[in-house]
């Protein structure tokens, strides 16, 4: 069992940064695949990036790739998200999940565990 609290959104302009982070609480962090997903108003939630439990790989969804970055700090406990060169079709709620598994998953119905997700908003 595994509870994740995400933090760090909010308003930025176009162009901007924003650095979005994943509190788990349990003693097997490490072992657990952390993902991030997206839900825009109106859209289905969204892979956005994942990483394996040694953060040895990582996954990123294509309109995302060299701008966002995950990481995690597994003494810590956390997953971080970070996001440059933010646009306006990047404005979302971000959840960040977690599954047991060697894997990284893009489907939604692979990951046990869900944050209650945090508004980022780009505004131009």
């Amino acid at each position: 069992q595994v509870q994740l609290v995400e933090s760090g959104g909010g308003l930025v302009q176009a162009g901007g940064s924003l650095r979005l982070s994943c509190a788990a609480s349990g003693r097997t962090f490490s072992s657990y695949v952390m993902a991030w997903f997206r839900q825009a108003p109106g859209k289905e939630r969204e892979f956005v990036a994942g990483t394996t439990g040694t953060g040895g790989f990582t996954m990123y969804t294509n309109s995302v790739k060299d701008r966002f970055t995950i990481a995690r700090d597994d003494a810590k406990n956390t997953v971080y998200l970070q996001l440059n060169r933010l646009k306006l079709e990047d404005t979302a709620v971000y959840y960040c999940a977690a599954r047991v598994g060697a894997f990284v998953s893009r489907k939604l119905h692979e990951y046990a565990y869900w944050g209650q997700g945090t508004q980022v908003t780009v505004s131009s």
